[in-house]
């Protein structure tokens, strides 16, 4: 994930936004009242063949042309009414890193939601005004708006089902949506909002909310952010757990006599402004690593992803397993094979056709040749980290063709990828 020095410029930001408060007198968001709904505003795409695709579509808003990405499920049915979630970047980023998964690739994308969401929603990617979501004049509300019109024009959208989450700029910008356009929200989550720097026009009325905030990033101002949904959403107050510093973890709150239909979870982890902190990993960052994405994931939809079925690879050769060598974390540790044990670094999930390990994913060098070492690298989604896992036994590169392969019987022997030969030393078992 790329997230362009965001600690260093947000301080600059919450403080600029501060003094615009005090100055104009007015939160920076002027929203006008959302356009007026049909009785069944998704009647009308419901059932018809959509012109709507994948991709990057410009559409005009207060004058303006602005984009966003759209991201329409593999097997979309007319017939069929999806959610409708909207991703807000953070400051300096864009609409590709959401949509792109950023550095962490496919399995982050639009916040590692849409990998979770097994083709059961529409995803959004809205690309912000100088990179940012200032909201001058509620402009990035109407754009929400109109977002809204031009895909539930044409998509089967359950308008009881959208929901919207950013992280840093993109949480305020979520939050800014669920003050002035509560009706038009079922949920939202705020990862590490530095403020209302996005105005909040109204502000009084409940939204579902969910809260994840580093306990050294302005906890306390995360802390009061929440307390607006606490008191709109009827919760009982409380002073809800937060971690110890150095813990390397999170704790996850849900507020108690909340109206129904509008909770509040507050989730406060030990770090800093951060999208992907990982338990158990001193100032780690990695959405395909994060437990921030399964949460959020569970509080929109109440569905608790699958816990990925864990394997070994053990080579029929050897008799020894697939092994991160000294169970190294860096990109480009390599691969070798080793004794079979329990230990994280031969624990292997199957992702599509990604083979995950130390939440990286197993990797050949671009466009590698015959006899170039296997190793790990940040998942990205590309073809040289896809492997076909075959009946047989053999696992090809999906890129080269080239056969995983052994180069030994004993521990340590170097794993590659090779010109396929049929021999034990590349056919491989799940154990």
């Amino acid at each position: 994930m790329q997230q362009n020095n965001v600690s260093r410029r947000m301080r600059w930001l919450v403080a600029a936004a501060a003094a615009t408060l005090v100055f104009s007198g007015a939160g920076v968001a002027g929203a006008q009242p959302p356009p007026a709904a049909n009785s069944d505003p998704v009647a009308a795409a419901c059932g018809q063949a959509p012109t709507l695709r994948s991709g990057t579509h410009t559409i005009q808003s207060s004058g303006k042309s602005r984009q966003f990405i759209l991201s329409v499920p593999d097997n979309y049915d007319p017939n069929r009414r999806y959610r409708l979630i909207f991703g807000f970047h953070w400051w300096g980023g864009t609409a590709q890193q959401v949509a792109g998964g950023g550095s962490d690739g496919a399995i982050y994308a639009h916040y590692g939601l849409k990998a979770l969401s097994n083709n059961s929603a529409i995803f959004v990617a809205p690309q912000g005004l100088n990179n940012a979501w200032a909201n001058s004049g509620g402009e990035d509300v109407r754009f929400f708006d109109d977002m809204i019109s031009r895909i539930e024009g044409d998509l089967c959208v359950d308008p009881a089902q959208r929901f919207s989450l950013g992280f840093s700029y993109g949480g305020a910008m979520s939050i800014s949506l669920a003050c002035s356009r509560p009706t038009m929200l079922r949920a939202i989550a705020a990862i590490a909002s530095p403020g209302e720097i996005s105005g909040c026009s109204g502000g009084t009325a409940p939204v579902a909310y969910m809260g994840i905030h580093g306990i050294s990033d302005n906890i306390g101002s995360g802390r009061g952010q929440r307390d607006r949904w606490v008191r709109n959403n009827g919760c009982t107050p409380q002073n809800a757990p937060e971690p110890a510093r150095g813990s390397n973890t999170h704790i996850t709150t849900h507020y108690s006599g909340c109206r129904t239909g509008y909770p509040v979870v507050w989730a406060p982890f030990d770090g800093g402004h951060q999208q992907g902190p990982v338990d158990g990993c001193a100032g780690c960052e990695s959405g395909a690593r994060s437990w921030v994405k399964n949460e959020v994931w569970k509080f929109f939809t109440g569905d608790t992803p699958p816990t990925p079925t864990t394997f070994r690879l053990r080579g029929e050769a050897s008799g020894r397993c697939l092994d991160v060598n000294g169970a190294g974390t860096a990109n480009g540790t390599q691969m070798i094979t080793w004794d079979c044990h329990t230990n994280a670094n031969q624990q292997f999930t199957q992702n599509g056709q990604a083979l995950q390990v130390m939440g990286k994913c197993l990797d050949a060098p671009n466009n590698a040749g015959s006899g170039a070492r296997v190793q790990i690298w940040d998942c990205h989604g590309g073809t040289n980290q896809s492997w076909n896992v075959t009946s047989n036994g053999t696992i090809t590169s999906v890129q080269t063709g080239l056969c995983l392969s052994s180069g030994g019987t004993a521990n340590g022997a170097a794993v590659t990828v090779a010109t396929c030969s049929g021999g034990a030393n590349q056919r491989w078992a799940k154990a």
